[in-house]
C-alpha cells in the first residue's frame, strides 16, 4: 500500500476520524503513515487521507476532496475484484495503487403477501409518478454538500430484529426483483428513528409509491443515508441534524408487510452496505 507522511496537525484528525467510524479501522504503525483504511470489499466504504494537495481517480472516476484532505471509495453490491487508484499531487509523482476488493455471498430473500400493483405497476399513472420519484431521489443523492458531517462516525439509526441485510436477491410474491440495497430493521409502528451521523435533510417524500414516507440524509460529499416506510418525519429539507437526533418514526407505508425501517446508504453511484459502518447492534 502507498503511504505517504503527514504532519501533526493532520494526525490529530485522522486519528479522531479512525474512532469515530465504525468500519474496519485501525490504527497505523507510530499514527504517521496512514492515508487509506476501510472495507474493501463488495458494499464496503473506505476512506483516504492526502498530505498534499491532489487529484484522486477511483478507476476513472475522479473524486471529490474534502475540506481538509479526505477522499471517499465506495464499492457496489457487485463490484469487480479489484480497484484502482490515482493520486496525483499538485506537485510530485503521480502514485497508482491498486487494491483487491473481497467478493461477498449473498442470500435470497423471499418476500409474500404484497399488493400486486406495487410489485408489478403497470398503469401509466403509477409508471409517471415512479419515474418522478425516482428522479427526485437521484437528484438529492447526486448534491455535492461540501461539509465533512461523516466526520461524526455512525451509529444505528434504530434499534430491533434484522428482518432483510443489504445484497440478498428478492423474489416478491414469487417474482425476482431488484437485489436489497439496504439493512431492514423491523420494529413497532412509532418507533424512533434517530440520524445515524451528522447531516442535512437533502430529500422529504411523503407518500413514495415504493417507499412510502421517505428521508434522505447528506452526509457530505455525496454520501448520503435513505430511511424509507417511515410513519412519521420530524426534520424538513435544508436542515441540519446532529447524530443521535430523532428524523422521524418507523412505519409500514409504501410497498411494505410490517413496520420496519429501510436503511441504505449510497456514495454516489456506489450503493453500500450500512452494517459496515456500525458496531453490532
Amino acid at each position: 500500500m502507498t503511504r505517504v507522511s503527514s504532519s501533526t496537525t493532520h494526525i490529530s484528525i485522522w486519528q479522531r476520524l479512525i474512532f469515530a467510524l465504525g468500519i474496519g479501522f485501525f490504527l497505523p504503525q507510530a499514527l504517521c503513515e496512514a492515508i487509506i483504511k476501510g472495507n474493501f470489499t463488495q458494499g464496503g466504504l473506505v476512506i483516504g487521507s492526502l498530505a498534499e494537495r491532489s487529484d484522486v481517480w477511483q478507476d476513472d472516476e475522479k473524486l471529490d476532496i474534502t475540506k481538509t484532505g479526505f477522499y471517499l471509495l465506495g464499492f457496489g453490491r457487485d463490484a469487480s475484484r479489484e480497484v484502482v487508484v490515482t493520486i496525483k499531487p499538485t506537485k510530485g509523482k503521480t502514485r497508482i495503487t491498486t487494491y483487491q476488493i473481497k467478493k461477498r455471498n449473498y442470500n435470497t430473500q423471499r418476500i409474500e403477501g404484497l399488493s400486486t400493483h406495487q410489485v408489478s405497476p403497470t398503469s401509466k399513472k403509477d409508471l409517471t409518478r415512479i419515474n418522478k420519484e425516482i428522479n427526485q431521489i437521484k437528484r438529492a443523492r447526486a448534491l455535492l454538500i461540501q461539509e465533512e458531517y461523516f466526520k461524526s462516525g455512525f451509529i444505528w439509526p434504530a434499534k430491533g430484529l434484522i428482518s432483510g441485510v443489504y445484497g440478498s436477491q428478492r423474489i416478491l410474491n414469487g417474482e425476482p426483483r431488484r437485489p436489497h440495497y439496504g439493512i431492514d430493521i423491523a420494529g413497532k409502528s412509532g418507533d424512533l428513528i434517530v440520524a445515524p451521523a451528522d447531516g442535512i435533510v437533502t430529500l422529504v417524500q411523503i407518500d413514495n409509491f415504493f417507499s412510502g414516507q421517505t428521508l434522505i440524509l447528506d452526509h457530505g460529499y455525496r454520501l448520503s443515508s435513505s430511511f424509507l416506510h417511515l410513519s412519521e418525519i420530524n426534520v424538513s429539507e435544508g436542515q441540519v441534524v446532529k447524530k443521535g437526533e430523532v428524523i422521524g418514526r418507523m412505519g409500514s407505508t409504501g410497498r411494505s408487510t410490517g413496520p420496519h425501517l429501510d436503511w441504505r446508504i449510497n456514495l454516489r453511484n456506489h450503493r453500500i452496505d450500512p452494517q459496515l459502518l456500525v458496531p453490532p447492534m
